[in-house]
């Protein structure tokens, strides 16, 4: 295991020492998949290119248990690779799957989220004789992209926040002449220590600093730890703790600026859709609500740095702008938070119309509705099952 962590740290800046040990230990319980409850996903996201993710996924598909790499892939390839003894899932450009322009892929993120539990098959018709046939979907998953992967993922996944290296950070250039053997013998040894250990790890329940979903998904990571012994079961712990309560801090720094755009688009909407709004005008009218937090934002409330500080990660910055008096000043351009309102707070679909509600705008609009001819059904509207809900 030291020495499994020491090749990682070569090949890749991770942003902690707690994220190196966390995928050491990741790597380790690939080698037990058969033994675990839950298969824990490892997010390797960051805010753009050049982070090193990638290069994530090339030391995992020398070291992990039966790597399967793929830069895309459909539902139907998962399922009908996933057996007894399942591969490690390695999919690189995540974001090219779940992106906002990549189509609908519900069904990917449904299977994903399925096989982070044992017993979760997906069911289809197949074969000649269309029998309904149970596909299983328990297998770790390492998925790596830009930006953030969908909630439910990353809720079910250890997530390493990659950043760029700075200066004077150096890693070992990944070679396969002599990478590839250095890291395949590391695997070999992890296997042959590992894979007698399955049925112990079967029947171990560990101590976990961590409760619910968060305590399923490290489980497989601390008890390998506790397998290996030494320094290893607090190292696991610690690390454990560490990155779940930074992915809270996370959560709750996403959260607040989804809050933001959806109050921002409302402030718009109350000024009528302007082309621009001054940004002293933005901050008056967010601060003005009552029920929002920005008049307590920092220590005296939003202000002009805070605004463009926390929307800088959507891509939106305030910019010179005349208005038609002929001033200029600094102002937010809706034209700017189109993108951003698409993708973080979509307006809700309006639900379809209901037959009834189509008789009462059609009553209004014209002249009073006949008398109907004929006999009423007896009983409750649609038959004896009821009316059919709406999709």
């Amino acid at each position: 295991m030291d020495e499994l962590r020491a090749a990682i740290g070569r090949y890749v800046v991770l942003p902690s020492e707690e994220a190196l040990t966390a995928v050491t230990l990741w790597v380790a319980a690939s080698h037990i998949q058969p033994a675990l409850q839950h298969a824990p996903r490892l997010a390797v996201v960051g805010p753009t290119k050049g982070c090193g993710k990638s290069r994530v996924l090339d030391v995992l598909h020398e070291t992990v248990h039966k790597p399967m790499m793929t830069v895309n892939t459909s539902p139907a390839v998962v399922f009908r690779v996933i057996g007894e003894d399942p591969p490690t899932l390695l999919v690189d450009e995540a974001d090219t799957i779940f992106g906002p322009k990549a189509g609908d892929k519900e069904d990917l993120r449904g299977l994903l989220n399925a096989g982070h539990q044992r017993n979760r098959p997906a069911w289809r018709i197949s074969g000649p004789e269309h029998k309904a046939t149970a596909f299983p979907t328990f297998a770790m998953a390492a998925l790596a992209g830009i930006g953030d992967l969908p909630d439910t993922i990353m809720d079910r996944a250890v997530v390493l926040r990659m950043q760029k290296r700075k200066p004077g950070e150096r890693i070992a250039p990944f070679r396969s002449r002599y990478s590839v053997p250095e890291l395949n013998a590391l695997r070999g040894r992890l296997t042959a220590w590992l894979a007698p250990l399955r049925s112990t790890a079967e029947g171990l329940v560990p101590q976990m600093p961590v409760e619910d979903r968060a305590a399923d998904t490290w489980e497989p990571l601390v008890i390998v730890a506790d397998l290996a012994g030494g320094h290893w079961p607090s190292r696991a712990r610690a690390a454990c703790l560490a990155m779940t309560r930074n992915e809270v801090v996370q959560d709750e720094q996403t959260t607040l600026k989804t809050r933001l755009l959806r109050d921002i688009r409302r402030v718009f909407e109350q000024q009528g859709d302007q082309e621009a709004l001054r940004s002293q005008d933005l901050l008056a009218a967010l601060i003005q609500d009552a029920e929002a937090p920005w008049a307590e934002y920092g220590t005296k409330g939003l202000n002009a740095y805070h605004l463009a500080n926390l929307l800088r990660d959507f891509g939106i910055s305030p910019a010179n702008h005349r208005f038609e008096n002929g001033r200029q000043a600094k102002a937010y351009a809706r034209n700017q938070f189109l993108d951003a309102w698409a993708r973080y707070c979509p307006d809700p679909v309006p639900p379809a119309p209901v037959a009834g509600e189509t008789v009462v705008a059609r009553r209004a609009q014209g002249k009073p509705l006949a008398p109907p001819s004929g006999t009423l059904p007896i009983g409750p509207p649609g038959g004896p099952a009821g009316p059919r809900p709406t999709r």
